[in-house]
């Protein structure tokens, strides 16, 4: 699934500008579905401005393309929308997406001559329960069945604009936080059981968040615990289950790039979907990117890596308690430097859990793109923060449920420069620089250098030498944040 999270450095070749705007997007998704053969790509509603027109562009703009890969068949939009719930302000938003499916129905049924949706399912981020996918799915169902009965004036609404279809749409979770990720077995179970679902349910997890919130060690191992649940679910359930997981290139937001598409899929074999975002998209040669997503294609989804929950428990809590005590040190230094960090794509104001609007126990920070950003411009690498308290031995348990646990940390902290801790307190540089210690790795000089200078720019309060820094250091690595 490509989305549009905007964790790239190189703006890719159709951009009008650095920062992406609707057209643009339409234009991506063309080109991700024709040219890197991806084949859902992510209509992201939440929290950013879209074009609510991008059926009709696209069908009108490309049209031998949507012939032979006909969208809602062969090619996938799906929607991920804002969560009434949490995000008031846009909750209003809601009933036009519903609205909309029946109009992108329309548009795709008079250009291939029958019956056609090409967008029929929604995302809905920031679950706590099944009872938001129950909203939204009764309130389409009461939209679609009851709207276009209601007489107005002189006859039903029906004879005045026509059918609407589809009848029903698909509803994906996207689950965020701790407790409602470990949960998510109990809430697809009887999500599944309401809406009588009898072929398959999606489930999204979410990795870049949970490792804002928990650190990114606690972020993989509550993954890692809800994919063996769901696992015994869809055994308990006779249906598919079929996890998506929200990785980005960053190792803290999940270390998935062209290069380690095949240690991904080793540590995540029971996963359907990958998510592919702007990074491993346009921050890498294009035949690398072609030939990693071939792969994922080609893979075939097998049985989760088996764990020990009370294990992971254990960790989770331990790790998010020591994270926590990090977190609150070094945000002021984060939210100062976050303003030389360039934005990608048009974002409105984000408001929702800590995962987005950074705000818990006083602790105020950017969105988790632009923490990461920060903190490897800074050579500060964030996958080091609440492993502190741990043992050689508590890595080794670690291990046996993360399999990938030394070689992603091997890949974060050769962007470690020990240097640059002196920009926190002796007390945060003695307990970074300890935990730094327990692992073996090799160090990108070029990377050191550059975010040597980036450091002593800060200092010497030198906005242009930073802004130019940052985006050299970022195409080394291969990711912004």
């Amino acid at each position: 699934m490509s989305t549009q999270h905007p964790d790239n450095v190189a703006i890719p070749s159709f951009a009008s500008n650095q920062t992406l705007t609707g057209d643009d997007e339409v234009q991506e998704a063309f080109y991700v579905y024709s040219c890197l053969g991806i084949d859902e790509q992510l209509w992201d509603v939440e929290g950013k401005e879209v074009d609510n027109y991008v059926v009709h562009k696209l069908l009108s703009k490309y049209p031998d393309y949507f012939r032979q890969n006909r969208l809602g068949e062969h090619k996938f939009l799906t929607i991920r929308a804002p969560n009434p719930d949490v995000e008031k302000n846009e909750a209003k938003i809601i009933p036009e997406l519903m609205l909309s499916i029946p109009r992108n129905h329309d548009v795709a049924t008079v250009f291939y001559q029958e019956d056609t949706s090409p967008i029929f399912e929604i995302v809905m981020p920031m679950c706590t329960s099944e009872k938001p996918l129950i909203r939204i799915r009764e309130l389409y169902r009461h939209l679609v069945k009851n709207l276009p009965n209601k007489k107005i004036g002189d006859m039903k609404l029906k004879g005045w604009l026509g059918n609407f279809k589809p009848k029903h749409i698909r509803i994906t979770p996207l689950f965020e936080t701790k407790e409602e990720i470990l949960n998510s077995h109990i809430y697809i179970e009887k999500y599944i059981q309401y809406a009588k679902i009898k072929d398959f349910q999606r489930v999204w997890y979410a990795r870049s968040d949970p490792a804002m919130n928990y650190g990114s060690v606690a972020a993989i191992l509550l993954v890692k615990v809800a994919l063996q649940r769901i696992s015994s679910l869809e055994k308990k359930c006779g249906i598919s289950i079929l996890p998506i997981i929200g990785l980005g290139s960053a190792p803290f937001r999940g270390n998935f790039k062209p290069s380690t598409v095949r240690k991904i899929l080793e540590g995540y074999p029971s996963v359907q979907t990958f998510t592919v975002q702007s990074a491993f998209k346009y921050d890498y040669p294009i035949k690398q990117v072609i030939e990693a997503i071939e792969y994922l294609n080609q893979t075939e989804r097998g049985k989760p890596f088996e764990i020990d929950e009370e294990m992971a428990l254990k960790y989770i809590d331990a790790i998010h308690k020591d994270y926590a005590d990090t977190i609150k040190e070094i945000a002021p230094l984060v939210n100062d430097f976050s303003k030389y960090i360039p934005g990608r794509r048009k974002r409105k104001m984000h408001i929702g859990l800590f995962g987005y609007s950074r705000n818990a126990s006083g602790i105020k920070l950017p969105r988790t793109i632009t923490f990461c950003a920060v903190l490897y411009s800074l050579g500060i690498s964030p996958e080091l923060f609440g492993l502190s308290e741990l043992t050689e031995e508590d890595f080794a348990n670690i291990k046996t449920g993360y399999t990938n646990f030394e070689y992603d940390m091997g890949e974060a902290l050769q962007y470690f420069n020990e240097k640059n801790l002196d920009l926190l307190s002796p007390r945060m540089k003695e307990k970074i620089s300890k935990t730094a210690k327990m692992f073996k790795y090799e160090v990108n000089r070029e990377h050191q250098e550059i975010t040597t200078k980036i450091a002593k720019a800060y200092r010497d309060n030198d906005c242009e030498a930073i802004n130019e820094l940052v985006l050299r250091a970022g195409k080394i690595r291969g990711f912004l944040g």
